[in-house]
């Protein structure tokens, strides 16, 4: 049986200090409906993670990363939503879901294990 790894993307934004309560506030939760967009947009296991002084590096995966931007991209639901987190990012030129600057992997233990022939199974033992 083959399995298949979806691509795995990160990428980085600076929020503004001043801005980071209200940021965080407008996460707990996001719209109903943005969470849907994302989903039928094709990412998943989706995550944001906040550093000290307003770093924010997000994470998430997909199969097909061109399409899933295409989509977000026409999406009216992610339109109004990126306008409004728009005013957080320092220094942002364009749509936060498009100006993000990614970041590029170096290491992933899972793929570096199944190159080794060590790769852990779905059931948590080496294959």
């Amino acid at each position: 049986m083959t399995s298949h790894t979806p691509a795995r993307f990160c990428f980085e934004l600076q929020i503004k200090p001043e801005l980071l309560d209200e940021y965080i506030a407008r996460h707990t939760p996001v719209w109903p409906e943005m969470l849907a967009e994302i989903a039928a947009a094709g990412r998943r296991n989706y995550s944001l993670f906040l550093a000290e002084g307003g770093r924010l590096v997000g994470y998430y995966e997909t199969d097909d990363d061109v399409a899933a931007q295409a989509y977000l991209a026409q999406s009216e639901v992610a339109a109004r939503w990126e306008a409004e987190m728009g005013k957080f990012f320092v220094d942002l030129a364009g749509r936060p879901d498009q100006a993000a600057t990614p970041l590029t992997e170096i290491f992933n233990l899972h793929d570096q294990l199944a190159a080794a022939g060590d790769a852990p199974t779905e059931e948590g033992t080496a294959s």
